[in-house]
Formats: structure tokens, C-alpha cells, sequence
């Protein structure tokens, strides 16, 4: 029912900058968190930012001060702004969205594929 769709990712140099976009498609849905995530190779997913339905962002403390999430409600995207990039967010990139659906209402999740940050010189 919801499709997720990631772009962005990339090579960049250590201090570089990255803007991660995520559009959500389909129908019947009413987004509330977007969110990312990200995976670095033999470790765990983590949350690294969210953003309500109602603007409020919480960030991992590994890129407070460094990325900013936003997102345009009315086009169904989030985006991830990326600066000071450092080697340790290397990470494949995923987006996830919490939706309200169906009736009566209920929560779900979504995926995306995911998009490869490479942060190296």
C-alpha cells in the first residue's frame, strides 16, 4: 500500500555534506513519524533522526548538531541533511514511516530499500 523510496546516497569525503530524500507513495494513509535509520556494516539498525506529523525532531546523540531532518507533509517526503560527514556514518540509510491506515485506524510501518552512504576519502 505505501511505497518508499530513497535517494541521495553516495560517496563523499570525511567533512562533506549529503541530503537524503524519502517520498512516500500510494494511497489511504495519513503519515505521522518519518524517520531514519541507519545500518553500518556488522552492526545494528539504529534510529539516527524522526520528525512528527507535528515538526518535533529527536536525533541520535552520535549526529546531534551535524544532520537535520525535515520533511514536506503535502509531497509525503522526509529528507535527511547530512554535514560534517565522518567515516563512522558509513551506513546503508533506510527510511521508515508511521502511518495511520485503513478504518479504523490503525499504526503501521514501512520501509524503504535503503541508500548507501559512503563517507572515505
Amino acid at each position: 500500500q505505501v511505497q518508499l523510496v530513497e535517494s541521495g546516497g553516495g560517496l563523499v569525503q570525511p567533512g562533506g555534506s549529503l541530503r537524503l530524500s524519502c517520498a512516500a507513495s500510494g494511497g489511504g494513509f495519513d503519515i505521522r513519524d518519518m524517520s531514519w535509520y541507519r545500518q553500518a556494516p556488522g552492526k545494528l539498525r539504529e534510529l539516527a533522526a524522526v520528525i512528527t506529523d507535528g515538526g518535533t525532531t529527536n536525533y541520535a546523540d552520535s549526529v546531534k548538531g551535524r544532520f537535520t531532518i525535515s520533511r514536506n507533509s503535502a509531497k509525503n517526503t522526509v529528507y535527511l541533511q547530512m554535514n560534517s560527514l565522518k567515516p563512522e556514518d558509513t551506513a546503508v540509510y533506510y527510511c521508515n514511516v508511521l502511518i495511520m491506515a485503513g478504518f479504523p485506524p490503525r499504526p503501521m510501518d514501512y520501509w524503504g530499500k535503503g541508500t548507501l552512504v559512503t563517507v572515505s576519502s
